[in-house]
């Protein structure tokens, strides 16, 4: 029975954790994934739908919030919406005053994107683990994993966003021959140590997009682990637990978007640094 137990949690565990893959399989084409192995089979352009779908739903629902605020927006007494929509830009416009030291009118709108689109995907985790699952496994869908940020093509994805943003903004204010440069000259200003220089900052700039995709993974996925080994446990002890782990989640989920965009902010103002 102890076994048997096991092999159920297991199971439950590795469900909770498994992606809504849609791919080209060797076997069965083009079909959604049944199993664990069969996404794996599926290879590198399967698409976990789950993820797809969730992002662009909480990035669609910070358009249309933001988007309603600003119709409802008045110079009297404030809303509720309007007040908080305010708060968030403000906070923002702030972070990116002290933080940003270029110039570039384009950042703190994409900073209150990335702020706003990650704390939308993080709230997600706030939903009892077995709601979605259970409602979607009704509609015949065997998989449903609703936190977008607990799926490593997510952060990874956004964060190679940035990566991108980073290069094209180096060679756009520094120049390409600028940029090359920099990367040759720095940190030892010496023409003899080029190549160790290039290692060392191409290095260091690859790394950027890798640290930034995977610490917000890493907390998020640990955070959805807990929340799904915390489910297993008896009925008394769920509520015990959960409700405290939830409400310290709240400090967690705003966090991690603070750390993204607020990291994010500083790469991009270094790419517009002259040396």
């Amino acid at each position: 029975m102890a076994a048997e137990n096991e092999v159920t949690a297991i199971y439950y565990i590795q469900h909770h954790l498994q992606n809504l893959t849609f791919g080209r399989h060797p076997e069965n084409g083009w079909s959604l994934a049944s199993t664990s192995a069969e996404a794996t089979e599926m290879g590198f352009w399967a698409i976990h739908l789950d993820t797809m779908g969730w992002s662009i739903a909480m990035g669609a629902l910070f358009l249309w919030v933001f988007h309603k605020a600003g119709r409802m927006a008045t110079t009297g007494v404030p809303g509720g919406l309007q007040n908080a929509v305010e708060i968030v830009v403000e906070f923002i416009e702030n972070l990116t005053r002290s933080t940003f030291h270029g110039k570039n009118p384009s950042i703190a709108p994409l900073a209150l994107t990335l702020f706003m689109w990650i704390l939308l995907m993080n709230s997600l985790k706030l939903i009892p683990v077995d709601y979605f699952p259970e409602m979607f496994g009704k509609l015949g869908f065997e998989y449903m994993k609703i936190v977008p940020t607990t799926d490593i093509n997510a952060p990874l994805g956004m964060a190679i966003g940035v990566f991108l943003l980073i290069i094209y903004y180096s060679c756009k204010v520094k120049g390409v021959g600028g940029f090359a440069k920099e990367l040759a000259l720095t940190p030892f200003n010496t023409w003899l140590l080029a190549p160790f220089n290039l290692i060392l900052e191409i290095v260091g700039l690859l790394v950027k997009p890798i640290s930034l995709g995977f610490r917000l993974f890493g907390a998020m996925f640990a955070g959805e682990v807990i929340f799904i080994l915390i489910a297993l446990l008896p009925f008394w002890a769920i509520w015990l637990l959960d409700v405290p782990w939830a409400i310290f989640h709240i400090l967690v989920v705003s966090l991690q978007a603070f750390i993204f965009t607020t990291l994010s902010i500083v790469y991009l103002s270094a790419a517009h640094e002259h040396h």
